[in-house]
């Protein structure tokens, strides 16, 4: 599974990057410290997936720690990305990963 979400990972880090939607800044750090869902109130969903999901979820791949299971991310791209260049692609992708989280419980 670890290998799965690597795959997935990299592939949302291409897609990002594809359509304009990665930054090569470094973020402010401040606009780490949001408690709101996605950091909704500091920063884009495009900047949460790189900057929070793509760091958290690539350090518990590469360390072989426990993945969290059946949580779903796509709604909120189709809601914030529908509309941005990629954004369906983006979701879809983050459709697979929803799909593969789930089925860490079965």
């Amino acid at each position: 599974m670890h290998q799965l979400i690597q795959s997935y990972l990299a592939q949302l880090e291409s897609l990002l990057k594809q359509h304009q939607l990665w930054q090569n800044e470094p973020i402010d750090a401040k606009a780490l410290l949001s408690t709101t869902p996605f950091c909704h109130d500091t920063m884009a969903f495009e900047q949460w997936l790189q900057f929070v999901f793509i760091e958290k979820m690539g350090a518990l791949v590469a360390n072989q720690q426990p993945l969290p299971s059946n949580f779903a991310i796509a709604p909120m791209g189709e809601l914030m990305l529908g509309n941005k260049s990629g954004g369906t692609e983006v979701t879809a992708l983050l459709n697979k990963l929803d799909t593969a989280f789930g089925s860490l419980n079965d």
